[in-house]
Formats: structure tokens, sequence, C-alpha cells
């Protein structure tokens, strides 16, 4: 079975792109050097300085593979050519919250970039792919978790 797309936008790939390089440049070599310092130490077989690095070094290992699998299935979205017509994945929106009375700045992301606490939601996130596909004054309802939300699009801009 392929593996599953990645919708990235410029930025989000850069940001991978950034921590693949740090990971396989400066973090590996910094365990490397911890790994070598802790066996200076003799007896490996109680040696938790030792046990920490390796256990470190597998983690950077698994988060290299991972950000290799996600470039290489990346499908990048220019936010320069995306219309502005209806909400997709690149787009940023202005909503207001009917039960909350207040207007909210989303920025529609893949769910790789997804960053809730900054106002980056996922396409495959309830409230984004409720989204997805509205126009300016289109009323939504997302089927959350915590029940049905109800949003009004105000504008679609980059």
């Amino acid at each position: 079975m392929p593996d599953k797309k990645v919708i990235l936008t410029y930025n989000g790939l850069r940001e991978l792109e950034d921590e693949l390089q740090n990971l396989k440049v400066v973090r590996r070599k910094d365990v490397a050097e911890k790994i070598k310092e802790a066996r200076a130490q003799g007896d490996l077989s109680e040696n938790a300085e030792y046990d920490a690095a390796k256990e470190e070094q597998g983690e950077i290992e698994s988060r290299i593979v991972e950000l290799e699998k996600i470039l290489k299935n990346a499908e990048v979205i220019d936010e320069e050519e995306i219309s502005l017509d209806t909400i997709s994945v690149g787009c940023k929106v202005k909503i207001y919250d009917l039960e909350f009375e207040e207007e909210i700045d989303y920025a529609i992301v893949g769910s790789t970039e997804a960053d809730p606490l900054n106002y980056k939601i996922s396409n495959e996130s309830p409230v984004g792919s409720a989204l997805i596909g509205s126009k300016i004054d289109d009323l939504v309802e997302a089927e959350t978790p915590n029940g049905v939300v109800k949003l009004k699009v105000l504008d679609i801009h980059r």
C-alpha cells in the first residue's frame, strides 16, 4: 500500500527540512559525543548516562526516518496559487463563532503542520474539514468532541 500523501505549505516544508538538517548535522553529533563520554566512564551495565544517550540516539534516528518519509510523500501547496473563492489548505480564514460571539483567525494547513494553540488547524480536524470548500458568508457546523460548533465565514485570505 503506498504511503499517504502529506499536504504541506512551503513554510511547513521549510520547517521540516530545517528540523531534519538539525537532527542530522547537530543532534547526531551531540548524542554521539554523549555516548563517547558515557563509555569513558567504564562499566556500561549500570551507566545511566549511557542508557539515556542511547535512548536519545534512538529517538533522533526515529524522527529522522519519520521526517524523511513525510518529505518523500509531501505535496506542497503554493499559497500564491490557491483560489480565495473557497476555503482550502493554505488559506487563512476569519470566522465568527456564533456560540462564543468572537472572531477567530485560522490558517488551514495539512495535518503535519497543525498547531491549534497557534491557530493552525488541520484540514482533517473537525473544524478544518467542515470549513474546507466554504465561501465567505457561509454558515458552517462542525461536529467536535465537545458538540456542534456553529461558525460563519467572514473572510478568506493569504
